[in-house]
């Protein structure tokens, strides 16, 4: 009978599931989509060379423009690491419909490749996918986002091992 009663108690403190990372399907909306400002508000990465970088950032803004070439954006960047800001306008992002990836070229050479995530229209979630560490960012088409979309985010986080100290966020 204790077993029973108890059966309950044990099933409700039972952490949720995950919900696999949904990547979005590219088509003919994405490209015109991701034009714009951004705001990258947050991150949490295993990767070494990324942690170090994350830790400095206390401000990144970045936009997309057309490219010279069809499923390329031209991409600016303005970053505030430690004191020093940074403007940087030398990266292209190359839009690859057929395995929906997004590869960011800096100096001729590939930066980092991600899948976008399933959400919010004014949200850009990123799963970074070229490296054997999990890692995910967050940026928003304001410097401001909800507690909602910051849980959401928090939720993903959650179910790829991370904890709320492994987060680093923006001024």
């Amino acid at each position: 009978l204790t077993l029973f009663l108890g059966l309950p108690l044990t099933l409700a403190t039972k952490p949720p599931s995950c919900a696999p990372l949904i990547p979005i399907t590219f088509d003919n909306t994405t490209v015109p989509w991701l034009l714009g400002q951004w705001f990258y508000i947050a991150g949490a990465s295993r990767y070494p060379p990324h942690l170090a970088e994350m830790r400095a950032v206390t401000f990144e803004a970045f936009s997309f423009s057309p490219g010279s070439h069809e499923d390329e954006l031209d991409v600016t960047e303005i970053i505030r690491m430690n004191e020093t800001c940074v403007v940087k306008n030398s990266s292209k992002v190359q839009v690859v419909h057929q395995n929906s990836t997004l590869i960011h070229v800096d100096n001729n050479m590939v930066a980092s490749m991600a899948r976008l995530i399933q959400s919010d229209k004014d949200l850009l979630i990123l799963n970074h996918i070229n490296i054997d560490f999990p890692s995910l960012s967050l940026s928003a088409r304001t410097p401001n986002v909800s507690k909602e979309h910051v849980e959401e985010f928090k939720a993903h986080l959650h179910c790829l091992g991370f904890t709320d100290e492994d987060v680093f966020y923006t001024s």
